[in-house]
């Protein structure tokens, strides 16, 4: 079984390495409008091993299901009993030894289905709509290796072989978001991913090495039996290790206070978005939280401060949705609060909910994405001021879409009326000093959401048509509009992908989530409140944006209540002024140090050779001077 697993892994890597080198086979211009054939090469490569991989994965679910349930009580293991792990190789490092290990249980599993499924959802989508884009083969290859790097995330048996996928996602990240790299902005987007994360990945990397070293092994199965967990007397060490783990968890996660590069991260295509926020980067860091639940929880002021942040991050960012104007930034910031919500259910004892949450959410939201997708394939442009009346010309798009914002806002029958609620009832339960304060916030931003949502719908799909076709498209948009629906490559997914989001919710009861009706019906009649009066303003001037509901606190929404300003004032200017000064200072100083010896040098030699010019006469002539001196010195002296 466990060899499933690693051709499950290395499916994808492996198409990734044949779409950067095949692809190139018998073309002299790759992937150009010229060279069709290296278009479907890519393709090929592209979709068939995600999707082998997705069979795979299949089989592996249905074969835990008839194992034996190991006695952890973990609900996953419930769900799907069974468990497989393998070691490839042991490696002495003189303490902590690293183990290569892979290893597979309900909650890899239940994961590993959400990434091989929106990965493949993705790729077939990318076929439509990176259509002729002279870079889609090098674009694909990244993908698949970006699933690759999640999957191994998913499956690692040992924390180091959990971190090499964690780096590798944050590599492709960057040169996915990337893509277009011609315009300035979408490159500082990936560069300014790329170190965020990078941030709380040093925080990651030395809490892998407490908990390694502190339990004298990187197996995950070691570290949760480890007495660093059981022993007070070693619980600052513990704390110390899960709070620095929470900093990495912040910055894939896009968690406060490291949360400002997701919305950045929009100019990436459109595929990518429905990646990176659905099924891989951004999960990832929940995933960690669920995987090492037993050291969370052995570290009651850890799970404090993860239940602040996400109260924080949940509001804030539901906040600054209903406020934008581009729809991907909506579904950017959307993500950023639907995150909190299951870093919220974590912390308050329920890795249940949390994951619950998290797969109901990675279908709904790819689900969005790529209706965001459809909708700009068709308008020419990301700004929802330029769309309105399209639920006539885009009827497919439409109720996709309708189901994936349904599940977004938590309405029933859609999941995520289901996950969500599982999550707020979670903390409703919760015990810690923070839990009034993560309640309240949570309520609060029920309703929120359902006000986004609906702004999102309405202004997207109703209204007047304000559809201003553009004669070529900016970078970040593939095509304009072209008075169609997208092509079937494009929609088959998104209809697909409507199936989970509308049903996974009914799947509930299989993981043991049960609904408590009185906090549902609570959080529904929240959310139809939000909802309603974002209609009733939107109704009253269908031609205005619903968000004037902010009145003056629409512009600090708008701008994310100014935290990338704050840290460019307070972090970016004062560093680039510093690295300024340590350049003058090595130019002036150190290179001016250099510089000074070498023209001393020089002086000194123009003094010297004239003692050494070739002229014998002048040689004879300081010898006899230099004699009279000492002669004329010697009867002076005596």
């Amino acid at each position: 079984m466990i060899a499933v697993v690693a051709l499950i892994v290395l499916l994808p890597f492996a198409a990734a390495a044949a779409g950067l080198l095949a692809t190139r086979l018998g073309t002299r211009n790759l992937g150009a409008r010229g060279e069709p054939a290296a278009y479907r090469r890519a393709a090929w490569i592209a979709v068939v091993p995600v999707a082998v991989s997705a069979a795979l994965t299949v089989w592996l679910a249905a074969a835990l299901a008839r194992g034996a349930a190991p006695a952890d009580g973990r609900f996953w293991s419930e769900l799907l009993p069974g468990r497989a792990e393998g070691t490839l190789t042991l490696v002495e490092t003189g303490t902590a030894p690293i183990s290569l290990t892979l290893r597979a249980d309900g909650l890899s599993v239940l994961a590993g289905i959400l990434v091989v499924v929106v990965a493949l959802a993705v790729q077939v989508y990318s076929v439509g709509y990176m259509r002729d884009e002279p870079r889609y083969p090098s674009y694909s290859a990244f993908v698949s290796l970006f699933t690759s790097a999640m999957l191994l995330v998913v499956y690692a048996g040992d924390l180091i072989v959990l971190y090499v996928g964690w780096e590798i996602m944050g590599l492709c990240s960057y040169l996915l978001i990337g893509h277009w790299w011609e315009d300035r902005a979408n490159s500082r987007a990936a560069v300014k991913a790329f170190l965020v994360t990078r941030l709380g990945d040093v925080g990651f990397l030395f809490g892998i090495f407490i908990l390694g070293t502190a339990a004298g092994s990187f197996r995950i199965d070691d570290v949760l039996r480890a007495d660093i967990l059981q022993h007070a007397g070693n619980r600052g060490a513990l704390i110390a290790a899960t709070l620095l783990l929470l900093a990495g968890v912040a910055g894939k996660s896009a968690q406060v206070p490291l949360q400002t590069w997701l919305p950045d991260a929009m100019a990436g295509p459109t595929p990518i978005s429905a990646l990176i926020h659905a099924a891989t980067m951004v999960a990832a860091g929940i995933f960690v939280v669920a995987r090492l639940y037993p050291a969370f929880l052995a570290a009651p002021p850890t799970l404090d401060v993860l239940g602040v942040v996400a109260a924080v991050g949940m509001l804030g960012a539901a906040l600054a949705a209903l406020a934008q104007s581009d729809l991907k930034r909506v579904l950017a910031y959307s993500t950023i609060s639907q995150l909190a919500y299951m870093a919220a259910a974590l912390a308050a004892g329920s890795d249940r909910a949390a994951m619950f949450h998290l797969v109901s959410h990675g279908a709904f939201k790819a689900l969005l994405f790529l209706c965001a997708g459809l909708v700009i394939h068709h308008v020419g442009s990301n700004l929802i001021s330029h769309m309105g009346g399209l639920r006539t010309a885009l009827p497919v798009t439409f109720w996709t879409m309708t189901i994936g914002f349904a599940a977004l806002a938590g309405l029933p029958p859609a999941s995520g009326f289901f996950s969500k609620d599982a999550v707020i009832s979670a903390i409703e339960h919760g015990t810690g000093p923070a839990q009034p304060f993560v309640q309240a916030s949570a309520l609060l931003t029920v309703g929120v959401t359902g006000a986004y949502a609906a702004r999102a719908w309405l202004r997207t799909f109703f209204g007047p048509t304000r559809i201003e076709p553009l004669a070529e498209p900016p970078p970040g948009v593939a095509h304009v509009f072209d008075g169609r629906e997208a092509p079937a490559s494009m929609l088959w997914p998104a209809g697909v992908l409507a199936v989970p989001a509308l049903l996974l919710g009914l799947a509930g009861p299989m993981t043991g989530v049960e609904i408590e009706w009185g906090p549902a019906a609570v959080s529904l009649a929240v959310a139809l409140l939000g909802a309603g009066i974002v209609y009733a303003v939107w109704r009253a001037a269908p031609e205005q944006d619903p968000a004037r509901v902010l009145g003056p606190f629409r512009v600090p929404c708008e701008r994310a209540f100014y935290v990338d300003a704050a840290y460019a004032a307070l972090v970016a200017r004062p560093v680039l002024r510093l690295a300024r000064g340590v350049v003058r200072a090595d130019a002036r100083l150190v290179d001016g140090a250099v510089r000074g010896s070498g023209r001393a040098t020089l002086g000194l030699s123009t003094l010297v050779r004239f003692a050494q010019n070739g002229n014998a006469q002048l040689y004879v002539t300081g010898l006899l001077a230099g004699i009279v001196l000492i002669a004329v010195a010697a009867v002076v002296l005596t």
